[in-house]
């Protein structure tokens, strides 16, 4: 079985050094009888979702170059549960196991495969936590009587639809008007729904 090590320090000073990390990774590969490719970010912080050697890492994933990645710490892999369980989701589509020596996590078994289920499940929530606080602050905000959403641009909605009439370019006229294609569009319509009601001795 081929078996991806990774391993990152933050600091190429004061004596990191991902040998740490690999020496374990390896005495772990051996003992299995793993084939090892290696992956080592130096001086990368693990804040960064994207570092050279993992985003390699990832990239060999999708090739199937691998079918286990091992890290020795699961920080050394992500510092968010966000970008963890997202790599984690991803490496199961892809059918490749994680490994945490430090976390005692190991996917190839059923065990390590429960405690990567109740992770998803934590990471889950605090998403649905999180949006739920967004839901009631944005009710609350509308109860107050505040706007939500970029403040609404003043334009002349009859010269945009005379433009429109005129056959300029709804892009041209967004642009003229600092404002998006569709929302010319809307103002066009709504303006021609106006002249079709209006008597036509007021239509202009």
């Amino acid at each position: 079985m081929k078996v991806a090590l990774y391993a990152r320090v933050s600091t190429k000073q004061h004596g990191q050094d991902v040998e740490t990390q690999l020496q374990a990774l390896r005495a772990w590969a051996k003992q299995k009888k793993h084939t090892v490719l290696e992956y080592a970010d130096r001086g990368w912080s693990g804040t960064k979702e994207s570092r050279p050697e993992l985003d390699r890492l990832m990239r060999d994933a999708r090739r199937g170059l691998f079918s286990v990645v091992a890290v020795a710490r699961f920080d050394r892999f992500a510092r968010s549960t966000r970008h963890l369980i997202g790599a984690l989701e991803v490496f199961r589509e892809l059918q490749v196991d994680f490994v945490s020596l430090n976390e005692s996590i190991d996917t190839t078994t059923p065990v390590g495969r429960m405690v990567f289920t109740v992770i998803a499940a934590i990471a889950e929530f605090e998403r649905e936590v999180i949006r739920e606080r967004v839901r009631m602050g944005l009710a609350r905000a509308r109860a107050q009587g505040h706007r939500i959403g970029r403040p609404r641009r003043d334009v002349d909605e009859q010269e945009i639809f005379r433009r429109v009439r005129n056959g300029d370019k709804v892009l041209t006229i967004a642009k003229d008007h600092g404002i998006a294609w569709a929302t010319v569009r809307a103002i066009a319509k709504r303006q021609a729904k106006e002249v079709r009601r209006r008597p036509r001795g007021r239509q202009e």
